[in-house]
């Protein structure tokens, strides 16, 4: 049962009806969740492969992208060029892949966080290409049109996800900037390029408890529109600190 499940969550996250499907497919959004197990013989070590990929119309929106086993950015093996938009960006691979995949109906969003990683189930045999769920979000909601009038807060904001009774449900710690990542590629109208997977990966940040409770109300904080802070004599500290 656990490897038929590993086998699904290997294949996609989120599930989608015939109806969105068939959406997806008419205004031509070609997001690829499928990830596989590939060997490299110099390294002899085994590693995950996955296509970020995906975009958005401004009534839906498909992304796929990919991270660190703690959420960090990974840098791309290549980029891919192609004469359509909404379709694959970079080939990401690495001994651990998180996919974080997105679907945006107008301002209604679906999210699914899952890690993927080898596992050795018998010496000498190929190992499995095992899957965690670490996050499943249904019917978050966002009021921001980032793909529309909006967009220059586009990277600072995500959607929010809710229990039943109205608390919100966290992201896993380490992946809110992933979140907003993959937000930006289910807003990004006709998009042709990644927006989480690096020509190099940053350093990983040290965080505090940070992050993952970024929401509207947080934006301006997080896109630098900051008041200034005072520094001596009412003068701005970035001022003060260059007279």
């Amino acid at each position: 049962m656990a490897m038929e499940s590993d086998r699904r969550l290997n294949r996609w996250g989120l599930t989608f009806t015939q109806a969105v499907i068939d959406r997806l497919r008419k205004v031509g959004i070609y997001g690829q969740p499928q990830l596989s197990l590939e060997h490299q013989g110099r390294a002899k070590r085994y590693v995950v492969r996955g296509v970020e990929s995906g975009g958005a119309t401004a009534e839906v929106g498909y992304y796929v992208s990919f991270a660190g086993e703690n959420g960090e950015a990974i840098s791309w093996l290549q980029t891919l060029d192609s004469l359509t938009v909404n379709g694959p960006h970079a080939v990401v691979i690495a001994p651990v892949i998180t996919r974080i995949e997105m679907l945006r109906i107008a301002r209604t969003y679906e999210l699914c966080i899952t890690r993927h990683r080898p596992v050795a189930v018998d010496v000498g045999h190929r190992p499995k290409l095992h899957a965690e769920e670490l996050f499943r979000g249904a019917q978050g909601y966002l009021a921001l049109e980032l793909w529309g009038k909006d967009k220059d807060l586009s990277g600072c904001a995500r959607p929010q996800f809710f229990t039943r009774a109205g608390e919100e449900i966290e992201l896993p710690a380490g992946f809110a900037d992933a979140v907003k990542a993959v937000t930006v590629g289910s807003t990004c109208l006709n998009c042709a390029h990644p927006h989480y997977s690096r020509l190099v990966a940053p350093p990983p940040l040290v965080s505090s408890a940070e992050e993952d409770s970024t929401s509207v109300h947080d934006i301006v904080a997080d896109c630098g529109l900051k008041q200034p802070v005072e520094g001596v004599n009412g003068i701005p500290a970035e001022v003060a600190s260059t007279v």
